[in-house]
């Protein structure tokens, strides 16, 4: 159990007396499909605007870090685990009206996908085999192929972090490159609505296959990963293409790195894998390799894409991925 000075089961027993569905201590490695990390002192499931809002006012009155999470896809849970709150979004409500879908935040991002194209409407299908849930998608602008997620956005519930339920629209989301405001801000997306269309639905699920088994073969499907470690970098003209991390990775020699379980993996430069064992620590040497070797190759700095979860100072605020 995280070492802060709570009795965490105690906590989670005062939680549940409110009707709320939490645990002590689950591990974190349980939640990411890193498969690394220690334990949090408190899970609980948030499938609605109450629910989000209970834990919220426990955290604040308490004093309590909290993260928000959906399907962990994104994510290095630290070794030490989190001593704090895991609001754990499971909203899955689905409605279609017209080509508008409606969506809790927990849906499975690629089941989304396949249900959108079983009720005729296409548009997603660029982002087929992308992990995680639709809600962590949208914050954190999720794309590839010259598309990402916010391209679709109408409008989506939020929870604010003082409590407030507020329906925010695109504009509201300042979407940029793997980013929003929501992903700086930590407002916890509930339910969103996407404008879909009616388009050439052959050719959508054509589209759906091939970036299936593009991703099967490129990335890997068995072993716990994050997806790509670092950002594509920026064009180097206006109006250009985003620059490819994992050519720069590969170039510099990143495949041939490993510490301990962590390595590269071998189809691809910019994701790292676990191979059985491996801890945050592993994960962070291996990762500082890498952006060195592209830095003393191309003397390009990388940004990292997936997060550091780890307990914060006693300053900070609560934080969404």
């Amino acid at each position: 159990m995280p070492t802060t000075g709570h009795d965490w089961t105690a906590l989670a027993d005062e939680l549940r007396a409110h009707g709320t569905d939490v645990v002590a201590g689950r591990p974190l490695r349980e939640l990411t499909t890193f498969r690394i990390g220690g334990p949090a002192g408190l899970v609980g499931s948030v499938r609605n605007v109450d629910d989000a809002r209970r834990f919220l006012d426990f955290a604040h009155e308490r004093s309590l870090p909290w993260v928000c999470l959906g399907g962990g896809s994104n994510i290095l849970a630290d070794d030490a685990g989190f001593a704090g709150l895991v609001m754990l979004v499971e909203a899955r409500d689905l409605e279609f009206e017209h080509e508008v879908v409606h969506v809790g935040a927990g849906w499975d991002f690629d089941a989304l996908i396949a249900a959108t194209l079983d009720a005729g409407l296409t548009g997603l299908e660029f982002a087929s085999g992308i992990p995680g849930t639709v809600g962590g998608a949208l914050v954190g602008n999720a794309g590839c192929y010259g598309h990402e997620i916010g391209d679709f956005l109408l409008e989506a519930t939020v929870l604010r972090t003082d409590g407030r339920v507020e329906t925010l629209g695109p504009d509201d989301f300042a979407f940029a490159y793997r980013t929003s405001a929501l992903k700086e801000r930590g407002d916890i997306v509930l339910e969103l609505s996407l404008r879909l269309a009616r388009g050439d639905l052959a050719a959508a699920t054509a589209e759906r296959s091939d970036h299936l088994a593009d991703r099967r073969r490129k990335h890997p499907w068995t072993i716990p990963c994050a997806g790509s470690y670092f950002k594509n970098l920026p064009p180097r003209e206006p109006g250009g293409r985003r620059r490819a991390a994992g050519q720069l990775l590969e170039q510099a020699g990143a495949k041939a790195m490993r510490e301990g379980d962590a390595a590269v993996f071998e189809k691809h430069a910019n994701i790292i894998v676990n191979h059985g064992r491996a801890r945050s620590v592993d994960v962070l040497r291996l990762a500082a390799r890498m952006k060195q070797a592209v830095l003393d190759r191309f003397g390009e700095s990388l940004s990292e894409e997936v997060r550091h979860l780890r307990t914060p100072d006693a300053s900070s605020d609560g934080d969404s991925d």
